[in-house]
């Protein structure tokens, strides 16, 4: 078959396992902390609703700020691995503040150095996967950076399997030691890759570009607001309910074991199809898990909903990369650096959306679900206005 094909000349592009260890690595770490990180600043540290939400709000729009910043200078740069390796030391040395942080400002100043640099992690090493693949591996390019990313996600899985363990043996210090970890491991294995040179509007001719649409822009953005406020109040919401922290991580294990697969199907489909329609598709199955969420199910429902829920992920932080980047397709810094960006405003939104509501409620989930459905609404639209633009050029 065509995708085993291809998966296996994927696994074969001369150094890329450097970028493959490495960003399977930095999702094991992420993996660790990211279900527990909220419970962390709300048992572990104190922090009040509000205080947990300044924290990630603060730090994110730092983080949107250097990294937009950074993407729209790398493209002039010969070399773009200096910029992830130094975001990758300020990341250790926030991580390790807030591993000591037993106040509003120690966890706020840990945060900031950790997160405000890390944008630079994600946005530049795909960057260089890019240029990477298109030069050793042209006919699979896009698929390849899709199979990089469901990496991370088959890394965060193994994560978050290990994160639940860790916190039952040595409570949140381990897991944040297992955080710092992977930020370690990427460090040292993005040391001894050998990154193709950047070259300017190399490749591009042979790239087909996306149409502009800041429509789109908005609708992934919308959707990232969803994603991002169900990754941050998910965690309370089930501590809430079923008051067992370590519940998250088994959680996220079901939806993070189907992405490699989904992201797969989700690629080849959006080269088949168009990746708007695939877009449409995964927003109706986010706001179906957000409707179940929103109605204080029983716990197995909660497990019950996570695989319709991967392929919305898979859809989000595989099929949108891709599509983006071919927004700017001769600028594959910036352009890499603009989808960071994106979902960093998502993140933002996302976290501040919900301070409104009182306790941490599963009603919190209506929040996430009109926000899909109006990027549905959105998509939806301008992909009939394109079509209805379509045919009256070729009847005229």
């Amino acid at each position: 078959m065509k995708i085993f094909r291809d998966f296996r000349s994927f696994l074969q592009i001369q150094g890329a396992w450097y970028l493959i260890l490495g960003i399977f690595l930095y999702g094991i770490g992420t993996g660790i902390l990211s279900p527990m990180n909220a419970i962390y600043m709300s048992e572990g540290i104190g922090l009040s609703k509000g205080e947990i939400a300044t924290v990630f709000s603060v730090s994110v729009l730092l983080n949107m700020l250097i990294t937009i910043f950074v993407g729209m200078i790398s493209d002039k740069m010969e070399r773009k691995k200096p910029l992830p390796l130094i975001a990758l030391l300020l990341c250790m040395s926030g991580l390790m503040i807030y591993m000591q942080a037993d106040t509003f400002m120690q966890a706020l100043i840990g945060m900031i150095i950790t997160v405000a640099p890390s944008g630079l992690i994600m946005g530049q090493i795909f960057a260089m996967a890019r240029n990477h693949f298109m030069k050793l591996a042209p006919k699979i390019f896009e698929i390849a950076q899709i199979w990089l990313r469901a990496m991370m996600s088959v890394g965060f899985f193994t994560g978050l399997l290990i994160g639940a363990n860790l916190y039952m043996f040595a409570d949140f210090k381990g897991v944040l030691i297992g955080n710092l970890s992977g930020y370690l491991f990427l460090f040292l294995l993005l040391l001894f890759y050998k990154e193709f040179k950047n070259e300017e509007g190399e490749g591009a001719t042979s790239t087909k570009g996306e149409r502009f649409s800041l429509i789109m822009l908005l609708a992934l953005l919308l959707f990232g607001c969803a994603d991002s406020l169900r990754g941050l109040y998910l965690p309370l919401v089930v501590v809430d309910l079923f008051e067992k922290p370590y519940l998250m991580s088994y959680l996220w294990s079901v939806q993070a074991v189907f992405e490699l697969l989904f992201m797969t199907f989700a690629g080849y489909w959006a080269m088949k199809f168009g990746s708007r329609r695939v877009f449409v598709l995964g927003g109706v199955c986010a706001a179906i898990t957000y409707l179940i969420y929103s109605s204080s199910p029983p716990l197995f429902v909660f497990f019950l909903v996570q695989p319709l829920y991967s392929f919305f992920v898979s859809v989000l932080y595989g099929v949108a990369m891709g599509y983006v980047q071919r927004m700017f397709h001769t600028k594959i810094g910036f352009g890499s650096s603009l989808y960071v960006f994106l979902f960093q405003m998502a993140s933002l939104v996302g976290y501040v959306l919900p301070i409104w509501i009182q306790g941490y409620t599963p009603k919190i989930f209506i929040i996430p679900t009109t926000l899909v459905e109006t990027g549905i609404l959105l998509m939806t639209s301008y992909m009939l206005f394109m079509r209805s633009k379509k045919e009256l050029m070729t009847t005229a």
